[in-house]
């Protein structure tokens, strides 16, 4: 018995990193495959009806598991409020406006940009958390950075006015924040709540905050132009790359540390790159793939940094 306990504890790691890359992968088939298809609408109507409709969907799947939402605490309320508003509001607000914006000709790029979620999420715990990042932390982050410039600009002269894929690399920089620091709550709520109640609470959460934002900014005009081959996508997007994903993904983070999570969701640029090349034929340029192994290089370094700092103050060195 105690054999076949030790084997599943060592098997949960590699179960939870298979579920985070697969649900990554989703994400990248999202962006090329079904997203396009939505180029009209406004965005802020799509990010509400995308999680609205997972959100009724899970009401019916789940009913029997929402009675237990009574059971969350207030703060950690405040943590699924930030998951909603970040990684479900503004993030996907973010992304999905920077692929508009550049008509998903520069797809590539803008999906590993938003990869630098592991810088944001160090900085975030340093601000929030006073955990001091080791120095060549800040060495791998300058590289990232150099990397972001290189996949925005290659080796042209950089071009700020009236340049789409400039403005757009600033929103999946503002995505890479939001989905960052979402991952580090999120990782805390699943400490305490389950990963289906969670996925639950966040799509609720999002809708709400995005019926508000819809309100706000007038754009409720924005629905007249949905037609229904709009919410057949909508409907295919709630239940694979969209609600599914997040649930496959919340159970997979529950184990697995948060850090190593946002490595294995590189699946999510490796596969959009893969299918940006197969079916639109779009390819980077030379000086933008330089920018993506600077980008991805100095993350994994960054991760592997800060895990070997946990390992050895947990052993006491």
């Amino acid at each position: 018995m105690k054999i076949f306990n030790k084997d599943s504890k060592n098997l949960a790691p590699k179960i939870g990193a298979i579920a985070v890359m697969f649900a990554a992968c989703m994400w990248g088939l999202d962006g090329v495959v079904l997203r396009p298809s939505l180029y009209h609408l406004d965005v802020s109507v799509i990010v509400f009806l995308e999680h609205f409709i997972a959100f009724i969907i899970m009401s019916i799947v789940l009913f029997r598991e929402i009675p237990a939402i009574k059971n969350i605490k207030k703060n950690e309320w405040i943590s699924f409020f930030w998951i909603a508003l970040f990684g479900g509001a503004i993030g996907t607000m973010a992304i999905t406006q920077a692929l508009f914006l550049v008509n998903f000709e520069h797809l590539s790029a803008i999906v590993i940009l938003q990869k630098l979620q592991p810088l944001f999420a160090i900085l975030l715990a340093a601000i929030i958390l006073k955990e001091r990042p080791r120095k060549i932390f800040y060495f791998w982050a300058v590289l990232a950075l150099v990397g972001s410039y290189f996949i925005t600009f290659g080796f042209e002269q950089p071009v700020f006015n009236g340049n789409a894929l400039f403005i757009a690399a600033l929103l999946s920089l503002l995505a890479a924040f939001s989905f960052g620091s979402s991952t580090v709550f999120g990782k805390k709520v699943l400490a305490k709540t389950d990963f289906k109640i969670s996925t639950y609470v966040r799509f609720g959460l999002t809708s709400l905050i995005m019926i508000i934002i819809v309100l706000l900014t007038g754009s409720f005009v924005g629905f007249a132009a949905v037609d229904t081959g709009n919410l057949l996508t909508l409907f295919i997007i709630a239940i694979t790359t969209g609600g599914t994903a997040i649930f496959i993904y919340y159970y997979g983070l529950k184990r697995v540390m948060a850090s190593k999570a946002t490595i294995y969701e590189l699946g999510f640029p490796v596969t959009a790159v893969v299918l940006d090349y197969i079916i639109h034929g779009s390819i980077m340029s030379p000086g933008q793939w330089l920018g993506a192994i600077l980008i991805i290089v100095s993350m994994i370094m960054i991760v592997r940094a800060k895990n070997t700092s946990v390992n050895n103050i947990k052993s006491g060195k």
